[in-house]
């Protein structure tokens, strides 16, 4: 490796020798890989900030409702009741990820983590505008609290607050839904006091995350970052410095003119720091594989550039696998990413043969706990239940009765023999199930009872009745 001392790994980039934090300040990065990433994280804002106000047949795109465990996914609703295949889609999410970190390594964190996308492409782009790039940021926060620092501070912060306000507004319609924030909104705050404290903490958050534990977050707090530990190996393509070509025989070397680099044994890395300037996270990408390393690319634009300018190939720093750089091998399906992808392609299947099974009416009736049989006039046996009806729909169901599919029977409401179940409500109740003993085989007998609208037949549910033994 570049190094032959590995004491960088024993501490992370953002903390110096004394235990304080070294703040970063990285270069304005450029180049053909800055300007990917910014179409693909204009795109994601732009669909992070549109999600919750996007319907489809009613329901919110994406909604996280946690507090009434209710859940839309691409505008699937998720009911308490459905919290299964909740789990399996956040599953079949992880290993998605995983799937992609073991081929390439973090490339979701560098293009795809909104803390990434915020913090590079909003208010990193904003803290350049302001106070300049990496040498003018160094510059004022040397100098004294003259009016030019105070000035450029307080217009920085201030739009720092407000993107935070914007994010925690948009954070909170992802949780509780965009129609009742909206409501809330035109309702006024002090009619949702509650709902204000809550949004100005969430304001507060984001703020102390943006504007001061920045990059930490990444090193620090994210679990990610270890876990790429594990899932890595020397075929993954990762953000990688060429060390073979880079260090040759004799190691890097500062640039001069008209000298022969190969004759002196030495590599094609001119020891000139860009790429740790430019890195958001302050680490050497030529010490090779860090958890600091988010693979957001910014080396690789940077050491193309110099590359260049000095007249070598670019490529020094490239998207490339260990195995890639030392045995010159290419990318490879490996027999572990086959079975991520198994693992993947099962569990998407077992999720889209659920969701097609899945009723948009769901129903349940159970005996009543602690009641016995009732023993009536012409040998008729009652058992007496309680219902319950889930509407996942946008659409009220009208007209609800029940019917006895299984036996010749009578189903008799507490309540309205006829009642609507509303829009992504419930409704609940007691009702009598009849049935003459001599139909019934058993003294507790599977029974099969029908939910229609009207003569349509919505849905159907299994339940237990119960008769006495001495009958049988």
């Amino acid at each position: 490796m570049a190094q032959d001392s590995e004491h960088f790994r024993d501490s992370i980039g953002t903390i110096n020798e004394e235990g304080k934090r070294a703040w970063v300040f990285p270069k304005k990065p450029s180049g053909r890989y800055y300007d990917y990433r910014k179409y693909v994280s204009y795109f994601l804002l732009a669909f992070l900030f549109a999600g919750p106000f996007i319907k489809i047949n009613g329901n919110q795109f994406l909604m996280f409702n946690v507090l009434e465990r209710r859940f839309n996914i691409f505008g699937f609703p998720f009911w308490p009741q459905d919290f299964h295949l909740f789990v399996i889609s956040m599953i079949i999410g992880v290993i998605f990820i995983a799937l992609f970190t073991v081929a390439f390594g973090r490339i979701f964190c560098g293009w795809m983590c909104p803390q990434t996308i915020f913090m590079e492409m909003v208010f990193r782009r904003i803290e350049y505008w302001i106070e300049g790039d990496r040498g003018a940021q160094i510059k004022l926060g040397r100098q004294t609290w003259n009016a030019e620092k105070i000035r450029k501070r307080t217009l920085k912060w201030s739009i720092f607050f407000v993107i935070s306000f914007l994010i925690a507004n948009v954070f909170l319609a992802y949780l509780i839904g965009s129609d009742r924030l909206i409501r809330y909104i035109t309702d006024g705050p002090l009619l949702h006091l509650s709902t204000l404290i809550s949004l100005l903490v969430f304001t507060a958050v984001f703020y102390f995350i943006f504007a001061w534990f920045r990059e930490q977050v990444c090193i620090i707090a994210c679990p990610y970052g270890r876990m790429q530990g594990v899932l890595l190996d020397n075929k993954s393509i990762i953000v990688a410095y060429d060390h073979k070509r880079g260090e040759a025989e004799n190691g890097r070397k500062k640039w001069r003119k008209n000298e022969d680099r190969k004759a002196l044994g030495h590599g094609d890395c001119i020891d000139c720091f860009q790429c740790v300037n430019v890195c958001p996270t302050g680490i050497d990408i030529r010490n090779g594989t860090q958890l600091e390393c988010v693979n957001c690319t910014a080396c690789i634009d940077e050491c193309d550039t110099i590359m260049e300018k000095v007249n070598l190939p670019k490529g020094l720093i490239r998207y490339a696998s260990e195995a890639e750089i030392v045995k010159k091998e290419k990318f490879k399906f490996t027999p572990r990413l086959k079975g991520y992808t198994a693992v993947l392609t099962i569990l998407i299947g077992v999720l889209a043969g659920m969701l097609f099974l899945r009723n948009d009416l769901e129903a349940n009736i159970l005996r009543l706990p602690g009641q016995l049989y009732e023993h009536k006039e012409g040998n008729i046996i009652s058992n007496v239940y309680t219902y319950k009806l889930v509407n996942k729909t946008t659409k009220g169901v009208e007209n609800v009765n029940f019917k006895l599919l299984s036996h010749k029977g009578k189903i008799k409401l507490v309540r309205n023999e006829n009642f609507e179940v509303p829009a992504q409500d419930l409704a609940e109740g007691t009702l009598f199930i009849e049935i003459d003993n001599a139909a019934v085989k058993s003294d507790k007998e599977k029974i099969k009872v029908g939910i229609y609208s009207g003569n349509t037949l919505i849905e159907t549910t299994m339940t237990a009745f119960m008769a006495p033994r001495s009958y049988r």
